[in-house]
């Protein structure tokens, strides 16, 4: 993959947020997407964590591992064809997702995290940097710059809100124009945006409904992409169940932002 390949089209990532038990549901979701977006032909990468290392409580489900976890994603990645985005949260993680993964990404929670930003950079793979919630967005410029520095242009940013009192986030669409300011392409997180951190006690709470308003509201500001979390049953998830979006509602969704990107980008080149 090359880094120059997402600021040519529309594409999504998504998938489950983790993967569950088996992996059963990783590779349904993965079949279900695979076919939508062949449907569509927008670029497809698809996305799930072996772990997820920052569960609001200690006795929620992280996933299968990193060995169990990355032996899904290869076979997934082989069966349908599709690149792989997943989580890394430590820098010795960062080589061995590198085997299977080809974009790695950096959880909002450790935006800042030098080592690991370091050793990700250091894996030549593209690097997805999910833009911390306590941060304004061109603070996120100092994140990016750590692996630049560390020798690898090939970045994305992807925002996902911003904190915005006790348990709520709100998107900035401003934010997108801001970021692809400062030289990078933007992801824009559709589902986690609308999380309600903490807002069912030991568990992240979310909102759904909003999912599609954000997705093609940013759409129309320009993101050159999305990233959406989808599970068949999200009533069932074993995590972020309350703002994943079902399987079923993927297509109409897809087909109107990528009409709205396509809108926006034809009259962009007119410099509408």
């Amino acid at each position: 993959m090359n880094i120059k390949d997402f600021y040519n089209e529309f594409f999504i990532m998504a998938g489950p947020c983790i993967i569950e038990n088996d992996g059963t549901t990783a590779f349904k979701t993965a079949e279900a997407l695979k076919n939508i977006t062949n449907e569509l032909k927008i670029p497809y990468i698809f996305k799930a964590s072996y772990d997820k290392a920052n569960r609001t409580s200690l006795d929620s489900y992280r996933g299968p591992g990193i060995d169990k976890g990355l032996e899904i994603l290869a076979k997934i990645k082989q069966e349908f064809d599709v690149p792989i985005v997943t989580d890394i949260h430590l820098p010795e993680e960062a080589a061995k997702a590198a085997e299977v993964a080809d974009i790695l990404q950096i959880p909002a929670f450790l935006c800042r995290q030098t080592d690991l930003l370091v050793a990700a950079a250091k894996t030549n793979r593209i690097i997805n940097i999910k833009k911390g919630q306590f941060l304004a967005p061109h603070q996120v410029e100092q994140a990016a710059q750590k692996v630049k520095a560390s020798g690898n242009n090939n970045i994305l940013i992807t925002d996902r809100g911003v904190s915005f009192g006790y348990g709520n986030l709100v998107s900035d669409m401003r934010a997108i124009p801001i970021i692809q300011g400062l030289g990078y392409p933007v992801v824009f997180d559709a589902t986690h945006s609308v999380q309600l951190p903490g807002g069912a006690g030991s568990v992240s709470s979310g909102q759904r409904e909003f999912v599609s308003t954000l997705a093609k509201a940013a759409t129309a500001a320009g993101a050159n992409g999305l990233f959406m979390e989808v599970h068949p049953e999200p009533e069932k998830a074993l995590s972020d169940g309350p703002n994943m979006l079902p399987v079923d509602e993927v297509y109409d969704l897809l087909k109107v932002c990528s009409d709205i990107y396509s809108l926006v980008n034809k009259h962009k080149c007119k410099n509408f």
